[in-house]
């Protein structure tokens, strides 16, 4: 299990508004050395959310509209010296990067469901037998009491 660090703990839960740097970069067509250079550079860059994997390589978590904000402030911007201008990507590339993302969220979590479903079966199941053991238990006991209770009875007309 990878390890994970909530550095904005009010995400717990709602992980699929969470996205990586590097999925960020991806989804407003851009560098991941951009987005690097936007976090070391702009003290308004969103801050991360959650760090999960080994501390030697840590996948970074920010919030995904937060992002968005952030990125469109950014590229939106004029240019200045000989940069030739960034070409931003049509919209309808964005959005089918969007649909990819939410697509893969989905997978996610449907597969999450699926293997706690499974969980809870089993422990439905363990559940099941062990009421059925207490039952048997308790009818058993109450047997041996009533046997004790019947004998001490009998011992003491005698």
């Amino acid at each position: 299990m990878q390890p994970v660090t909530w550095l904005r703990p009010e995400f717990q839960g709602r992980e699929d508004e969470l996205i990586t740097l590097s999925a960020a970069a991806n989804l407003v067509g851009i560098s991941r050395s951009a987005v690097s250079n936007w976090a070391k550079r702009h003290e308004n860059f969103p801050p991360l959310a959650l760090l999960t994997g080994p501390p030697t390589k840590q996948i970074k978590w920010v919030v995904r509209e937060e992002f968005l904000d952030f990125a469109r402030t950014q590229l939106s911007k004029p240019r200045g010296g000989r940069r030739t201008p960034t070409v931003q990507r049509p919209t309808i590339t964005l959005r089918a990067n969007e649909v990819s993302h939410y697509t893969q969220q989905v997978k996610r979590l449907a597969d999450l469901i699926a293997r706690y479903k499974q969980a809870l079966a089993g422990t439905e199941a363990r559940l099941r037998t062990a009421r059925q053991r207490l039952k048997k238990a308790e009818a058993q006991l109450n047997a041996e009491l009533a046997a004790a209770k019947q004998h001490s009875t009998d011992h003491s007309q005698k």
